[in-house]
């Protein structure tokens, strides 16, 4: 319980330093620049396509796990890619009932999230809670 309550205390930490860090989300990673208010509005992500923003939230939740800048390879941020993945045909199966090869590609993509899962639950189950509890895993 103590364990819970330290890894939610660090995750909110971690968001709070994201949004401090990115203010108003921009297209093309453009943030930090110089420009006025109509340039802004016009980069803004509200203005993006699907998938900018998609990748704008996949970065910003690996970002949350990453051990150090530019780590794409360790299993929390993995976790959080393929999540973020399986998230996105969930929407298109929704949609598109009879698509029997997506649905397939879903399920290959459950298995694979499960078998990191069960990686870091062996490996590094600290960072195995934080990642589940963050995500609303159900294991």
């Amino acid at each position: 319980a103590a364990a819970d309550a330290k890894a939610a205390e660090e995750i909110k930490e971690a968001i709070g330093k994201q949004t401090e860090k990115s203010g108003n989300t921009l297209r093309f990673q453009f943030s930090g620049l110089e420009m006025s208010d109509r340039v802004r509005k016009l980069f803004d992500l509200t203005n993006g396509s699907q998938k900018e923003v998609v990748t704008a939230q996949k970065l910003q939740g690996m970002e949350l796990f990453q051990a150090r800048d530019g780590d794409t390879g360790s299993s929390a941020v993995q976790v959080i890619a393929l999540t973020t993945r399986i998230q996105q045909l969930q929407q298109h199966m929704a949609r598109h009932k009879k698509d029997k090869a997506s649905k397939r590609g879903l399920d290959a993509l459950y298995v694979r999230r499960r078998k990191v899962l069960d990686y870091m639950e062996r490996k590094d189950f600290e960072s195995y809670r934080k990642v589940v509890k963050t995500l609303g895993l159900i294991r």
